[in-house]
């Protein structure tokens, strides 16, 4: 090519690309509000006398609920492994084990703790988020408790605040989060378990934005381990973070003062979107535990509602396996998404198994821990059941709805529509079901008189001058 055609050419082309527009910045956005700060400085300035009593009472049920669980759970294979891992480098003897004998260092105590009360995936659960709050915030204060003189009173306070802290922050990134595959319970859990014992601990403003950011640094949970032992280990770590986190911000342990809305920060980095609304408005006004709720059955909460419907229908209709022909059931769409596994080979598996649930609830009229065992889930009948059963989703049920209809081998259709699952907000379990699932899960683990001492030492949470009883009562 002739150079000068060249070079005329380059001048052209560059004079075109001179002239052509500048495109416009995008307009600058407005930088998110002081979330760590806010949260830091309501934590910090926060009384029990402006926790409005209702709040106080489901934070007892919630107390209840927990220390339940987590002796239900103390044999499992799950926390027996654990504590064998752990148990050499257990430091000085500090905090129980609850529904054990072992007394660890509260950081071991408080994962341990948090293990055994998820593992039956039976505690509690926001269905907003469908966060477990207690596990995380609970297992880490409490072994604080036994560590340091903590008041009945003071520990209740710092429960709600702690379940407040994880429930607003699962609010605002919910369900991004959870949806790119995060485990929303050891994610935000660690908020819960940093705020909480950062109460305890009476951290000012500052050491109580370094906590929260330090929890920031310590997210924890995939969805990827849910029907393994890990599920479980994911609040015992949070909780363990979340009391490290406190303890290293009252020595000053410095950290960002924008943990979770930084441009780098948690809810930048773990979620696509989010509403930083759902931490900061209304602070004091509203308080998440009064969306707690608790499980009737020892599974995943979406699949409560085909538990609820096929029991009442097992019952209704006096239903035995070898009269039925298919079971149908339309579904929320997480339903499938979390517990589609339709040929389960262990309990944990089963309990992420709509299939399986639905069989064993028709075949035994119940779905506690036995009906999640290996055994049930191999069990002939229940296997032979579980093949029968079609589950779609319908995007107009909510989650705690089901449609189900059981077609006979006589022709006869039989159908439920669950509106509310038993365990619901709406359908909620009673004071007194919630004592009769706590004396199912001690039974054969505490003596009686455990039992009975625990669950009045629950209740009574906010009249206790110490809480190392409890704990103590709990323990073997």
């Amino acid at each position: 090519m002739d150079r000068r055609k060249f070079i005329g050419a380059s001048a052209l082309a560059g004079s075109i690309a001179f002239a052509a527009p500048v495109p416009e910045k995008p307009a600058a956005q407005a930088p998110p509000p002081d979330v760590t700060r806010i949260l830091a400085k309501y934590l910090v300035a926060a009384e029990l006398k402006d926790i409005p009593d209702p709040v106080r009472k489901e934070g007892a049920r919630t107390l209840l609920n927990w220390v339940g669980c987590a002796i239900g759970g103390s044999r499992n294979e799950a926390t027996e492994i654990a504590v064998s891992a752990m148990h050499p480098f257990f430091g000085s003897e500090q905090a129980s084990l609850l529904g054990r004998k072992e007394r660890p260092d509260i950081f071991n105590a408080a994962l341990i703790n948090g293990i055994s009360s998820h593992v039956l995936d039976f505690d509690d659960t926001h269905l907003r988020t469908i966060i477990h709050p207690a596990g995380p915030v609970v297992s880490a204060i409490l072994a604080m408790a036994e560590y340091q003189p903590v008041s009945g009173a003071d520990f209740l306070h710092a429960m709600i605040l702690g379940v407040e802290a994880e429930c607003r922050i699962g609010n605002a990134v919910y369900p991004a989060h959870y949806d790119a595959g995060w485990h929303i319970t050891g994610t935000t859990g660690v908020f819960g378990a940093a705020a909480a014992a950062g109460k305890l601990l009476a951290l000012n403003e500052q050491q109580m934005i370094w906590a929260l950011s330090l929890a920031a640094a310590q997210p924890v949970g995939l969805r990827e381990m849910f029907g393994t032992m890990t599920k479980s280990f994911h609040p015992g770590r949070a909780a363990q973070n979340g009391l490290t986190a406190a303890f290293f911000a009252l020595q000053n342990f410095s950290s960002s003062d924008h943990g979770i809305e930084a441009k780098s920060g948690w809810a930048n980095v773990l979620s696509t979107t989010r509403d930083y609304k759902e931490i900061t408005d209304h602070l004091g006004d509203s308080f998440e535990i009064l969306q707690n709720t608790y499980k009737p059955f020892a599974c995943g909460i979406v699949i409560h509602p085909t538990i609820d419907g096929c029991i009442q229908l097992r019952n209704e209709n006096h239903l035995t396996a070898d009269q039925i022909d298919r079971i149908d059931l339309k579904v929320h769409p997480l339903v499938l998404e979390l517990t589609g596994k339709k040929t389960p080979q262990t309990g944990l598996e089963g309990k992420f198994s709509v299939y399986h649930a639905a069989a064993a609830a028709i075949v035994e009229g119940a779905a506690g821990e036995r009906q999640f065992s290996n055994g049930t889930v191999n069990n002939g009948t229940i296997v032979a059941l579980r093949s029968k059963v079609t589950a779609v989703v319908d995007p107009s049920i909510n989650e705690d709805q089901v449609r189900i209809t059981v077609t006979l081998k006589d022709g006869r259709k039989l159908e439920k529509y669950v509106g509310h699952a038993v365990g619901s907000v709406t359908n909620p379990m009673s004071d007194k079901a919630l004592e009769a699932k706590f004396s199912g899960l001690a039974e054969g683990i505490l003596p009686s008189e455990k039992i009975r001492s625990t669950v009045e030492l629950c209740w009574n949470i906010e009249m206790l001058a110490a809480v190392e009883p409890l704990a103590r009562s709990a323990a073997l």
